[in-house]
């Protein structure tokens, strides 16, 4: 059984930073595109950031510059490091897996609550 569990979130004033993990267990995630999603109260879930099997990065616009996304193949982790952290910023955070070949084969984490707020 897949898993994908999130862990760093918390309280943060602005300007502050935070790292965010997420664990893969069940499977080998380097066969897998991951991605950071995230939700604010009352609007859709959009991405963050996404990184491919091969390394590739793609980050939002409102993101970029602050938020570093990175993978670790031996542990089979996925991390968010995030900088200069804003209100907007604030939302639950998820961490997504999606197979490179097999679109089917999709998994969510549980999600992480990043709250930035003075």
């Amino acid at each position: 059984q897949v898993q994908l569990v999130e862990s760093g979130g918390g309280l943060v004033q602005p300007g502050g930073s935070l790292r965010l993990s997420c664990v893969v267990s069940g499977t080998s995630a380097s066969a897998y595109n991951l991605g950071w999603y995230r939700q604010a109260p009352g609007k859709k879930r959009e991405l963050a950031a996404l990184i491919a099997t091969d390394g590739g990065t793609n980050y939002a616009d409102s993101v970029k510059g602050r938020f570093t996304i990175s993978r670790d193949s031996a542990k089979n982790t996925m991390y968010l490091q995030m900088n200069d952290l804003k209100p907007e910023d604030t939302a639950v955070y998820y961490c997504n897996a999606l197979h490179r070949f097999f679109t089917a084969r999709e998994y969510w984490g549980q999600g992480t609550q990043v709250t930035v707020s003075s």
